[in-house]
C-alpha cells in the first residue's frame, strides 16, 4: 500500500514529526513526500473548527457551523439513521471547512453522574451507545472525512482527568466498559482516540494490552490511533 512505502522512505526524524502536531490541531507536512498537514477538529455535535488554529478549550473563536442536539438527546431517539444523517451534515462542514478528520463520536459509559462530560456520550447502555456511534461513524465517513471515535477506554470523570485512575475489574470491562468500542469498530473509523487516564494503573497511551494486545491483535483493528 502506498503509505507502506512512504514510511519505508522517511527518515527516523520524519517519523518523529508524524507523531507531533503543528499546533493543537493540524499535523506537520512532509513536503519532500508530498505528504500535507491533516487538520483534525472537535467536535461531535457540530464542527468546532479555531480559527487561529492554537487553541484546545474552546477560548479562541471558531468557525461558525450548525449546533446539533448532543448525544445525550439523539440517543433518546433510538434512531441511528437519524444519527447518520447528523453526521454527514457535520462531515459537509468539515469539508468546505478543509477539515480532514472530526474527533468523535464520544461513546464512553456513563459511569460518575458529575463527569463534565456526559451530556457528550450516547449512553449508560453499552448496545445503544455502539449502535449510535456506529450509525455516527458511517455517516461522517460518507462524506469523505475521517472519524475518531473516543475516548478508548474508562474516560469516567473530567476532573483530573489526566491523572485519574479508573479501576475496573475484568468483567465489567467487557460486558459494560468495551461492547460500545468494540462494536463501532465494524463502521471503520478512521482512529481511535485514546483516554487521558489510567485504567488500572497504567496510562491508555502507554497500556500494551489495551491497544495492542486487544484493540490490535484481538479486534484486529488497523487504523490510526490518536493519543
Amino acid at each position: 500500500m502506498k503509505h507502506k512505502k512512504l514510511i519505508t522512505q522517511m527518515t527516523l526524524k520524519e517519523k518523529i514529526r508524524l507523531c507531533s502536531g503543528a499546533d493543537y490541531w493540524r499535523t506537520k507536512p512532509l513536503k519532500r513526500l508530498g505528504i500535507p498537514s491533516f487538520t483534525m477538529s472537535d467536535g461531535p455535535h457540530g464542527l468546532r473548527k479555531q480559527k487561529k488554529g492554537r487553541d484546545n478549550l474552546g477560548v479562541m473563536q471558531s468557525e461558525e457551523a450548525t449546533c446539533f442536539p448532543p448525544a445525550c438527546l439523539t440517543a433518546c431517539s433510538f434512531d441511528p439513521d437519524l444519527v447518520s444523517g447528523m453526521a454527514s451534515a457535520i462531515g459537509r462542514e468539515a469539508s468546505a471547512k478543509d477539515v480532514q478528520m472530526v474527533l468523535g463520536p464520544g461513546i464512553n459509559i456513563k459511569r460518575d453522574p458529575l463527569c463534565g462530560r456526559n451530556f457528550e456520550y450516547f449512553s449508560e447502555d453499552p448496545y445503544l451507545s455502539g449502535e449510535m456511534g456506529k450509525a455516527w461513524i458511517r455517516g461522517i465517513q460518507k462524506t469523505g472525512v475521517g472519524a475518531c471515535v473516543k475516548h478508548f477506554a474508562c474516560n469516567n470523570q473530567e476532573d483530573l482527568r489526566m491523572s485519574s485512575d479508573s479501576m475496573v475489574d475484568a468483567r465489567a470491562l467487557h460486558e459494560v466498559y468495551l461492547p460500545a468500542f468494540k462494536n463501532a469498530l465494524q463502521a471503520g473509523p478512521a482512529a481511535v482516540m485514546c483516554s487521558y487516564n489510567r485504567l488500572n494503573g497504567v496510562y491508555m497511551s502507554d497500556n500494551k494490552a489495551m491497544i495492542q494486545g486487544l484493540l490490535r491483535e484481538k479486534w484486529g483493528y488497523q487504523g490510526m490511533v490518536v493519543t
